[in-house]
């Protein structure tokens, strides 16, 4: 059975996926973030993150992006959790 839930981009693990459902940022973030091929509806794959706020590097379109903490917990992703 799958199970969805909305949780920040700065609390995916690395090598989890997921959908972009939710920017919570004003207009210029959006902006730069929409620059960035990161926007609503985009699938995103976590390569590397850092708990103590670094930066997340993350995968979409085939692309490498590195992110600060900030930007990235401004951006809730749906995963999907597989329960048994």
């Amino acid at each position: 059975m799958t199970k969805t839930r909305r949780i920040p981009l700065t609390q995916m693990r690395s090598g989890q996926n997921g959908i972009i459902v939710q920017i919570m940022a004003g207009y210029s973030l959006i902006n730069r973030l929409s620059d960035l091929g990161l926007y609503i509806g985009k699938q995103v794959m976590v390569l590397s993150s850092f708990r103590l706020r670094g930066p997340v590097t993350i995968k979409a379109n085939g692309t490498q992006v590195a992110i600060g903490f900030g930007m990235a917990r401004h951006i809730i992703v749906e995963v999907n959790e597989f329960q048994s």
